[in-house]
């Protein structure tokens, strides 16, 4: 008798075991869209999103070096100077229809 009640005792927990385990699993998918929703929220707090098709620009980069050389007493002395411009231009439009594909 006292060996059925401790089979008896032991498959309840075993059942017990697996049901939790069982919750667990099915909550899964419900945490896990949970989490992506709260990620997706805070992506949307942060602005508009960056679009690569609806973005141009150009760089345009200019350089000018000059060298003068003297020679005095049969030293010779150089001199070198270089001088870089450089002009952005970025243009970027973003149409609502083309955010999160709505």
């Amino acid at each position: 008798m006292l060996m059925e009640r401790r089979a008896q005792s032991t498959l309840e927990y075993a059942l017990m075991i697996a049901v939790v385990i069982g919750a667990l699993i099915a909550m899964q998918v419900y945490v896990k869209r949970g989490l992506q929703g709260k990620l997706k929220d805070s992506t949307d707090q942060i602005g508009e999103q960056y679009s690569p098709g609806y973005t141009t620009g150009y760089e345009e980069v200019s350089t000018t070096t000059s060298t003068k050389e003297s020679l005095v007493e049969g030293i010779t002395n150089t001199t070198s100077s270089t001088n870089q411009n450089k002009n952005t231009n970025d243009n970027t439009t973003i149409y609502e229809e083309e955010y999160w594909g709505e």
